[in-house]
């Protein structure tokens, strides 16, 4: 068999490459059901879940690249003839149903790669060559936006793929003719085809295909995930000698053996401080998060669940320290209220003052089962320790 393409027959490569498009897409779609659907209550129910992810995510890329492959060899082959070019309106809808499948085939699983690109965390691509795309930052909208056009783009794969699959079974069964037997290995006797020709109508209607199923995707609500179900506390500032105008309280837990980021949006402080230590002490801090406004990558919506952090029940917590020297530095030394739980915690921080603004930056690793989040989790899938990173910037307040 020649590898080539003939006017009326497709080669050996054409061949090879349709069909080894069929086992992966037949192999990463029911991997993608089943891994939505496992739950992830324990910590080996997480590692089954995140393996699955793993799979399905992999032979997406390796998909895309196959796909990739397909469509630069078949730009440089000669398209075998339509063997149905006598009825204009079924060929005209094979020839979308194709484009709808060529476009699928590459913007599901890019779709999908951006999404994973732009979240961190969980269930990594098993390849050499990193977890990011070097145009898609790490940000939530993005990795939202793109799980949305992954389930619609899904969908349109889907329908053209059966559509196309009906299309050679009646060729074979009721038609009769040659359609599916030249895709299958050998060289089946063929009449003379005409040359086949690209229409541009094809192509049209299958944009309107995407253009419409981004319509009723987005009608019903496959992007509505994109605003958290989870109400976040509406917190008070309290007037006090140092006001924060700027800063960051970010967590990183280790999940399947990888850090995963994350941050608290909405927090306050109430701080007072001195330069000049009375009774060993600098002052005081008080500082109140929102536990609902915490982004943490893939995992944010667990992460808010009963057995985490538990939002719904307690929406906040806070950490009230004593200001105190601490070498060449400072260190707050005070209970975190988190839960339930109320345990001791030392903040070392570094403090730079200059005329009225300081600058303050600390770090501290908490253990999260002191707070009773993720029991049910094993080491090897939750870290047991949360390091937690503070920075912020604050002006002296003129009252």
């Amino acid at each position: 068999m020649a590898r080539a393409n003939t006017q009326s027959t497709y080669g050996s490569v054409a061949k090879t490459l349709h069909w080894l498009t069929v086992l992966l897409i037949l192999t990463v779609i029911p991997l993608g059901i089943i891994a939505n659907g496992t739950p992830f209550d324990t910590g080996d129910a997480l590692e089954r879940k995140a393996l699955l992810f793993s799979l399905h995510k992999t032979v997406g890329v390796t998909l895309f690249f196959v796909a990739i492959t397909r469509i630069l060899w078949a730009v440089t082959q000669v398209k075998p003839g339509l063997l149905n070019a006598d009825k204009p309106l079924e060929s005209w809808l094979a020839e979308t149903v194709h484009w709808t499948l060529y476009t699928s085939l590459v913007i599901v699983p890019l779709s999908g790669w951006v999404h994973h690109a732009a979240t961190t965390g969980f269930a990594p691509i098993w390849w050499p060559f990193g977890q990011n795309l070097f145009f898609v930052p790490k940000s939530v909208p993005i990795a939202e936006t793109f799980a949305g056009l992954h389930i619609i783009f899904e969908r349109v794969l889907v329908v053209s793929l059966l559509l196309h699959i009906a299309g050679a079974l009646k060729h074979h069964f009721i038609d009769q003719d040659a359609t599916l037997r030249r895709m299958l290995p050998g060289t089946p006797t063929l009449p003379n085809v005409t040359s086949h020709r690209t229409a541009l109508p094809p192509i049209g209607t299958a944009i309107a295909a995407y253009i419409v199923a981004i319509g009723i995707g987005t009608g019903l609500g496959v992007f509505a995930h994109s605003s958290s179900a989870t109400e976040i506390a509406k917190l008070q500032a309290t007037p006090s000698g140092w006001i924060v105008n700027d800063g960051t309280i970010g967590i990183t837990v280790k999940q399947l053996g990888s850090d995963v980021q994350g941050e608290f949006a909405e927090w306050v402080a109430a701080i007072e401080f001195s330069d000049t230590a009375t009774d060993g002490s600098h002052g005081s801090a008080e500082v109140t998060i929102a536990i609902g406004s915490l982004t943490l990558g893939s995992v944010t919506g667990q992460a808010m669940g009963a057995d985490y952090f538990d939002a719904a029940a307690f929406p906040t917590a806070t950490f009230t320290a004593n200001l105190v020297p601490d070498g060449d530095a400072y260190a707050a030394e005070g209970t975190l209220t988190l839960k339930a739980a109320t345990i001791p915690v030392r903040f070392p921080f570094d403090l730079t003052i200059d005329g009225d603004t300081a600058t303050m930056s600390a770090q501290t690793t908490l253990a999260r089962l002191d707070y009773d989040i993720g029991a049910n989790q094993n080491e090897s899938s939750l870290g047991l320790s949360v390091v937690v990173d503070i920075a912020l910037t604050a002006n002296r307040s003129v009252n």
